[in-house]
């Protein structure tokens, strides 16, 4: 009997139904059903009698983790899933996201390919935080981006940038930030970043409102080593942010950021396609004049 690991943060009322029905697809499938503690917080009946896990946990064990839930679930799961490389099924019950890419009207299709082996892993890359800081406890990498935004002040913050080294630039902005191939359809992607495919092994070096307009983002390898410098002649405090987990800075830090070495691995069921959400999400191809 296989474990399968359900995460999630808020299961509205409209979709309980349908997680039911994938309870009962599971345990028709064999597989023995654990949650996880915030899961078994939302105290919701359908999840009364499983065991319960925590981040504490060690998941090298089970099959599956799958995440209930739209892509801010599934970057919190991978804070539970750690450098284990669990595989991650993103659930979304909400609207169609990037990262939890099976509608909930796919639901039982898609467990139904998975449990038929219809499926493959899709390997993300992370990127790891280095720091003199106290921050972010053992969860120091990230899916989407790393970021320095400016906190509680009108002010621009000032970053010395370095590539594998060499002196790149200084950026006056609001914030900067390193971006994945994955979170190029993120917070980077709205600071006018561009969009590279899942598997290009890049990082996008993206500013955030920057003082100097001819400055724009910048595409590097992620075998490519980066160091961040605050300016330390402003009395600033600022935040630091790993996907959507943030912690305020007062004093001036260095920040190294690399590649990680581990992934994310994301399960990708027959009829998923990158593409396919890219034109759902960006309503590309669609011309109201047409």
């Amino acid at each position: 009997m296989g474990k399968i690991a359900l995460h999630g943060m808020t299961i509205h009322t409209d979709v309980q139904v349908m997680v039911e029905k994938m309870l009962i697809q599971l345990a028709e499938a064999d597989r023995e059903i654990y949650i996880s503690d915030r899961l078994a917080g939302l105290n919701l009946p359908c999840f009364a009698n499983f065991p319960i896990f925590d981040k504490s946990e060690d998941l090298s064990t089970f099959e599956a983790i799958f995440s209930l839930g739209g892509d801010g679930t599934l970057l919190n799961t991978l804070t539970y899933v750690g450098d284990t490389q669990l595989p991650i099924m993103g659930i979304n019950l909400g609207r169609l996201g990037f990262l939890a890419n099976i509608a909930k009207e796919n639901i039982e299709p898609a467990l139904a390919s998975y449990f038929a082996g219809d499926f493959e892993f899709e390997d993300r890359t992370l990127i790891a935080l280095e720091s003199d800081i106290e921050a972010f406890s053992t969860d120091h990498y990230a899916l989407n981006e790393f970021a320095i935004l400016r906190k509680d002040t009108s002010s621009m913050i000032v970053v010395k940038a370095y590539l594998n080294g060499e002196y790149l630039n200084t950026y006056w902005a609001d914030g900067l930030m390193v971006s994945t191939p994955t979170g190029s359809t993120g917070y980077s992607l709205s600071c006018g970043g561009p969009v590279i495919m899942p598997q290009t092994k890049n990082f996008i070096i993206t500013p955030v409102s920057p003082h100097n307009l001819n400055v724009r983002p910048l595409i590097v390898s992620e075998e490519s080593e980066l160091k961040f410098v605050i300016d330390s002649s402003r009395n600033q405090s600022f935040l630091v942010s790993l996907d959507s987990r943030s912690e305020a800075i007062e004093s001036p830090k260095e920040f190294i950021i690399r590649k990680a070495d581990f992934s994310a691995r994301l399960i990708k069921v027959r009829g998923s396609s990158f593409l396919d959400t890219l034109r759902n999400k960006l309503t590309w191809g669609l011309d109201r004049r047409n």
